[in-house]
């Protein structure tokens, strides 16, 4: 389903897009992170856990573990500098993960528990892909949100990324 050689780009990707994003948000007036706004997770810091929290819990089912989150819509890291490192260290963990794969072990079934308890079971590298479009899908509600602020958005657009790589 999924090659190594993709797996490790999308990894590879995501790191690059959440690194941008959170740049970004960091360039942004006093205040306009933990504003609340409109959405479904009332700012920019609750959005960028949301995706965190997500992450881990994707990350836990992959270990086998349980993820101990009740919910995906909290502040874990309510300092957007903490949160960063933090989304740093799981966005290495991911790009880890995906280094100690083969495009064998990428197919083999997860199986784990939804948060409403219901039974599931994806491939690993369908989790992967599920983890980057999750990321990637949020990342365009904060760049709507910077529209609020006003400010410009950073440009996380996958070719952009494709470029950027490629002068690597």
């Amino acid at each position: 389903m999924l090659s190594t050689q993709t797996a490790h780009l999308l990894a590879r990707y995501r790191a690059w897009a959440d690194a941008l994003t959170y740049r970004a948000v960091e360039g942004l007036p006093a205040g306009e992170g933990t504003k609340l706004r409109s959405t479904e997770f009332k700012s920019i810091i609750g959005t960028l856990n949301h995706i965190y929290v997500v992450d881990r819990i994707w990350q836990a089912h992959i270990q086998g573990r349980d993820h101990g989150f009740k919910t995906r819509n909290l502040i874990v890291h309510g300092e957007l500098a903490t949160l960063r490192s933090a989304q740093e260290s799981v966005n290495q963990w991911w790009i880890d993960w995906v280094g100690s794969q083969t495009d064998a072990t990428l197919g083999e079934p997860v199986r784990f528990r939804f948060m409403g308890g219901d039974a599931g079971e994806m491939s690993g590298g369908a989790i992967l892909m599920h983890v980057v479009n999750h990321a990637t899908y949020h990342r365009g509600w904060i760049a709507e949100m910077f529209f609020e602020v006003p400010a410009r958005n950073p440009t996380t657009d996958f070719p952009v990324f494709l470029r950027e790589f490629a002068r690597e």
